[in-house]
């Protein structure tokens, strides 16, 4: 049974047992409502206290449910059940309490919560918004502009903040449930007043607390629906009798459960679920790290060592000399010194990080590293001559990453004698704050190698994407198709900031050429010399960006990019200089202007299609894997389901209609592409990893 009751005394100890996470299944919420008739009927009992066998409270929605209708008893019944009994219901939290797991523990009495757990209501990052009473009783618990911040954001808050914001009433360091116990029969001699029987606080008026929100909402998520209707339904419970805001809520939850955005969403929740996983490893246990090194204290290093810091994982810094060794040791600092300005770090926290983290320039001093991650300049000569060293110093069973962005990790392992326990980290910038990692195996990596790669992304609370060896692997490589259509359209008449706020209203943080010049355009400058080098003059083209940089119009950080900028001031101002560049380099009939969806219906479909490519040849196993690779290395919006999703969603005859007719051979459709098209099928054939070899 998934319910199960135990008398204690004049309690009745209430347990949940649905595994992995007690999600919110029909079984669960039948055995809930039993419960409560049960309770109530007791006459022994007086108060009851729910509680949750195994890792967690209740984690949310049963997601074997998602995009059926919903069968009775419906949550928010059962939740007005367990509030509106005579007896008091007190929530014993561990793990996690989310969504419809923190409404319940909202329609009970109180709440006792373990250190460790994680409380939050997070459906809008799921397309929909709490549909059993979190918008109208969250607020009348903790006051409507904390409770507006957990809901737009959808982000889970500690059990410490929790308690110091009025959500839980106590907060236990190990088992919950006899503080629990505790307070039920303490509530049970004066009974509180049930959150919706309570008056809701609204914010002051004039403030313009909700315009601002809307506002705020509107600039950083254009398109995106749910966090509209949760502010929405916020503001309702702040204006309208409880039942009346109750009812609003739910109708928006009903109407977006069943909306392309939803679905879109409940797709990256479940590819995200997957990420890391590989059936071929199935039996292979990851090697335990207890200490790692990196090579090179720059940027990138910095932030993949604050990320290892945080995972909890002695780190040490190698550098070439005592000069660039402090300079890295003092970007890791300001790392954590940020965290703490910023509130995200308690003090105490960020110097127990600093306890974990040393620095030296003797490789020798690396000897006793499980694993060494190199983050050197991207140049093959030096990340050789980085791995020769580390061969010599490492003990046998240490692995040897590279953070190589394009590079091939093969060439860079024949400096080694150990090739097997090399693999490729790609983290993204800023190391400490992005969550993709990309994830390359040599042909030669031992699977216990790759089982700890994948293993270790999780553990650095990131998303982990085993990727095949190419120029660039999945992301850079779709990333420099996107740059190459983008360059195109200027030369056939578009203006940067056209096309940047083309990809902004599609969904895009920033557009293509607003984020080279944050990042830098000499960087993907190198490459092309690189690859034009190397023979490979299609994936080298951009003549706009070289020109740029043959002119020092680096981005941001020189003053000028493909756009100006003044000190002090970062907004991209139009440049007369790339007006003239790009004038000079247009054709007599390319003269012409684009709209958004114009613009959109150029770039989106090169991608996809490079994607396709991508796909056929190996390098990503799933249309799910570049999905995530997209939205969180490349700002893809999530909410449109990643980029081969939305090439479901778009029709795969329409993405291909968008290709045939272009003049560059290199946007030939793939013949994957045309093959599925013939065939009448989608991506979403494609979406299972392959299966372990017999």
């Amino acid at each position: 049974m998934v319910v199960t009751l135990t008398r204690d005394g004049d309690l009745m100890v209430v347990t949940v047992d649905n595994p992995p996470v007690n999600a919110l299944s029909q079984a669960l919420r039948q055995g809930l409502l039993d419960a409560v008739a049960t309770v109530e009927s007791d006459p022994k009992v007086r108060a009851a206290v729910l509680h949750c066998a195994g890792r967690t409270f209740i984690a949310g929605a049963d997601i074997r449910e998602f995009g059926s209708p919903s069968q009775p008893p419906h949550l928010p019944d059962v939740i007005a059940a367990i509030e509106g009994t005579g007896k008091p219901w007190v929530a014993a939290i561990h793990g996690s309490a989310l969504g419809g797991g923190l409404e319940v523990a909202l329609g009970c009495a109180g709440r006792v919560a373990r250190a460790e757990s994680r409380l939050g209501l997070p459906e809008v990052t799921l397309g929909v918004i709490p549909g059993a009473g979190g918008t109208v009783r969250l607020p009348r618990l903790i006051g409507m502009e904390t409770a507006t911040e957990m809901i737009l954001s959808g982000k889970p808050i500690d059990a410490e903040r929790a308690r110091a914001k009025g959500l839980v009433d106590l907060v236990t360091e190990g088992d919950p449930l006899p503080s629990a116990r505790t307070l039920a029969r303490s509530l049970s001699e004066t009974p509180p007043h049930p959150l919706s029987r309570r008056p809701c606080p609204d914010v002051e008026d004039g403030s313009g607390f909700w315009e601002g929100r809307e506002a705020t909402l509107n600039a950083k998520g254009a398109g995106q629906e749910a966090p509209l209707a949760a502010l929405k339904a916020l503001r309702s419970a702040a204006t309208r009798p409880f039942d009346e805001a109750m009812g609003i809520a739910r109708s928006a939850f009903l109407a977006l459960r069943d909306s392309t955005q939803a679905k879109a969403l409940r797709h990256v929740f479940l590819v995200e679920r997957g990420a890391g996983s590989d059936p071929t490893l199935a039996d292979i246990p990851p090697r335990p790290i207890e200490s790692c090194g990196v090579v090179g204290g720059g940027t990138m290093g910095a932030g993949i060592v604050a990320a290892l810091l945080e995972a909890g994982l002695p780190t040490r810094l190698l550098e070439r000399d005592e000069a660039t060794l402090a300079q890295g040791l003092n970007r890791v600092g300001r790392i954590l010194d940020g965290a703490v300005t910023k509130g995200r770090l308690a003090p105490e926290l960020a110097e127990a990080r600093r306890a974990l983290f040393s620095g030296t320039t003797d490789a020798r001093d690396m000897a006793d590293r499980d694993l060494v991650i190199e983050a050197v300049f991207e140049d093959l000569d030096v990340k050789r001559t980085v791995f020769r060293t580390l061969d010599k110093v490492l003990k046998a069973d240490a692995i040897i990453a590279t953070n190589t962005s394009y590079l091939d990790p093969r060439e860079i392992a024949t400096a080694t004698t150990r090739p097997d326990r090399v693999i490729g980290l790609h983290f993204f910038s800023p190391a400490h704050v992005m969550k993709l990692l990309e994830v390359v195996p040599l042909p030669e990596t031992a699977p216990d190698v790759l089982a700890t790669a994948l293993a270790l992304g999780k553990r650095l609370r990131k998303i982990p994407v085993r990727t095949g060896i190419c120029d660039g692997f999945i992301g850079n490589r779709i990333l420099r198709i996107l740059r190459r259509e983008a360059e195109s359209l200027l030369l056939e008449g578009a203006t940067p900031s056209q096309v940047d706020a083309a990809m902004r209203a599609f969904g895009f943080p920033m557009g293509p050429f607003e984020a080279q010049d944050l990042g830098g355009l000499d960087i993907a400058h190198l490459d092309r010399r690189r690859l034009a080098a190397s023979c490979a003059p299609a994936a080298s083209w951009a003549p706009l960006g070289d020109a740029l940089c043959d002119l020092g119009r680096l981005g941001q950080k020189t003053g000028g990019g493909w756009y100006d900028y003044r000190q002090g001031d970062r907004h991209p101002h139009p440049s007369p200089t790339v007006e003239e560049l790009v004038a000079a380099r247009r054709t007599a009939t390319s003269d012409r202007t684009f709209s958004a969806e114009e613009i959109q219906n150029r770039i989106i479909p090169a991608m996809v299609n490079e994607g396709f490519h991508i796909l056929a040849e190996g390098i990503a196993r799933t249309p799910g894997d570049i999905d995530l690779v997209e939205i969180h290395g490349y700002g893809f919006p999530r909410w449109r389901g990643g980029l081969m999703y939305h090439a479901d969603q778009m029709g795969l005859d329409r993405i291909r209609g968008a290709l045939v007719n272009r003049a560059d051979p290199s946007l030939a459709p793939s013949p994957l592409l045309d093959r599925l098209t013939k065939e009448g099928r989608t991506l979403a054939d494609l979406n299972a990893p392959p299966a372990a070899a017999e």
